[in-house]
């Protein structure tokens, strides 16, 4: 199942204005109309009021809280038609979560992407309720390409979801996510975009990043490290990833069947870290502190130096999760409080969280 907010792979649906201010979240629910006659109906109503809107409980970005922002806020004008060329499923068979891998192609060259933003996919809506599209956010999950013929792919990561109605009790399948994974070859969808930019590439070319990630807050990692080792010939910074999961079935992109940061291994300034849960079938909680204080002196020393940035995407319990395992790290709370201040005022601390 998936959280009901209004962005997927990695990134909060949450954005700033050009001069980085936070944009106020001033629009409303959608009106209901007046069929709602039925329970199911009424339920209904109530699940599209809440995804209609972006309602992530708390959200960060350089370490300044920032209002929520409503999905139908966001200037959808510049909208794009796409045509999956490929879409393939990335976990794992006997996984129970279905990830998928779209890559889509955009006719317009005028579609100009950048690694860290996000593409808006307008799923169609719910014509009963009054509703033309469906928006939903996804982070872009690989280098953006340009063919020979001027086209632009972009790929992205998708989790099938379905969600469990607090009203009613029934399970719904997710409106964007159900419509995307059951995309094949040929069909075509409308986007819009882009929106966001929040992972820059620091000025030190030998800045050191840690990288956390849950769930699909792979997917904007993935192109971020293939931009460093690729595109930035200068970068000499060391790249620590961690990647957690219940189990190595929810992990993509790093699993025996596909690993796509194998390539960075020879990198003597990389180093991937799988953070699993030991009893998954238990729900046992991600071993963030095993896997982060094995490795506490030498984190320590690196939040120590000014030119150490830390990233994080993927679930805001994440977050939490870190704040009692860096404080044993650096070992005591205020002594982290102090660090994380630093960070957060250096601009060198960045949450995308839902």
């Amino acid at each position: 199942m998936c959280n009901r907010t209004g962005h997927h792979s990695g990134a909060a649906a949450v954005w700033f204005a050009p001069d980085g201010v936070p944009a106020a979240a001033t629009a409303s629910p959608p009106r209901a109309p007046a069929l709602l006659t039925t329970r199911k109906n009424r339920a209904k109503w109530a699940t599209l009021i809440t995804e209609t809107l972006a309602v992530p409980k708390r959200h960060s970005i350089n370490g300044k809280a920032i209002c929520t922002m409503h999905l139908e806020d966001l200037d959808t004008s510049n909208r794009f038609t796409a045509t999956v060329v490929s879409s393939q499923r990335i976990t794992p068979a006997e996984s129970v979560d279905e990830v998928r891998e779209l890559v889509l192609d955009v006719a317009s060259p005028a579609l100009d992407l950048d690694v860290g933003q996000s593409i808006g996919v307008l799923a169609p809506g719910q014509k009963e309720f009054g509703q033309e599209h469906h928006l939903r956010l996804y982070s872009v999950a690989d280098l953006p390409a340009q063919t020979g013929e001027g086209h632009v792919q972009v790929t992205i990561c998708v989790k099938r979801c379905s969600y469990i109605d607090d009203y009613n009790g029934e399970r719904y399948d997710g409106v964007a996510s159900n419509y995307l994974c059951d995309l094949r070859p040929g069909d075509q969808l409308s986007l819009t975009g882009p929106f966001g930019l929040p992972f820059e590439v620091p000025l030190e070319r030998d800045a050191n990043l840690i990288l956390v990630a849950t769930s699909t807050g792979i997917a904007p990692f993935r192109a971020f490290v293939r931009h460093l080792y690729e595109r930035v010939d200068s970068f000499i910074g060391r790249i620590w990833l961690f990647y957690g999961a219940r189990s190595g079935l929810e992990l993509f992109y790093l699993n025996d069947e596909r690993d796509d940061f194998a390539q960075y291994y020879d990198q003597e300034t990389f180093e991937a870290f799988k953070v699993l849960s030991h009893r998954p079938a238990w729900s046992d909680d991600i071993a963030w502190a095993e896997t982060i204080e094995e490795r506490g002196e030498e984190i320590w020393k690196l939040l120590s130096d000014p030119k150490t940035y830390l990233y994080i995407a993927g679930l805001e319990k994440t977050r939490d999760a870190l704040v009692g395992v860096f404080a044993n790290v650096a070992g005591s709370p205020e002594q982290w409080e102090r660090r994380h201040a630093e960070m957060v005022a250096g601009k060198r601390w960045v949450e995308l969280l839902y």
